[in-house]
């Protein structure tokens, strides 16, 4: 159990940091399955910042390990995360990752099953759909 009451979990092999990110998982089998993608890949890494030295000190690169990099039917490439919660680490290294790949996009994934289609829904969307359901709480009273 992580800091984050996160349960690890094991698929097909695969470890998981959580239930949901497993669930992800299997819901891109199943989208390769049925054609929708051409294929995915787990735990691609990416480098925001190289190793360098500094008065004899060596500093260790920053990478930005995500979840799932899906190929899609188009040719373009899809970096998915799957978020419970945004720490200010992984705000920060969302920041370095846009500006060092912008080309390249990135999506924060949850799991909701009330407002995803699928089960599934971006980060920010849910947190504005959140954000204005407590703004409309607030009028009523």
């Amino acid at each position: 159990m992580s800091k984050y009451n996160a349960k690890k979990i094991t698929i097909d092999g695969y470890k998981f940091d959580s239930k949901d990110e497993g669930k992800y998982y299997e819901y891109l089998k199943l989208m390769k399955f049925q054609g929708k993608i051409c294929n995915f890949e787990l735990q691609p890494k990416y480098e925001l910042q190289p190793k360098f030295e500094k008065y004899g000190r060596t500093i260790r690169a920053i990478n930005y390990i995500a979840d799932f990099l899906i190929y899609h039917l188009d040719g373009t490439k899809e970096v998915i995360d799957v978020k419970g919660m945004a720490t200010p680490v992984a705000l920060q290294k969302r920041k370095e990752f846009d500006y060092k790949y912008p080309n390249l996009k990135l999506t924060w994934v949850c799991r909701n099953l009330k407002h995803g289609s699928d089960g599934w829904i971006e980060y920010d969307k849910l947190k504005k759909i959140r954000r204005d359901n407590r703004r409309n709480k607030q009028c009523l009273k």
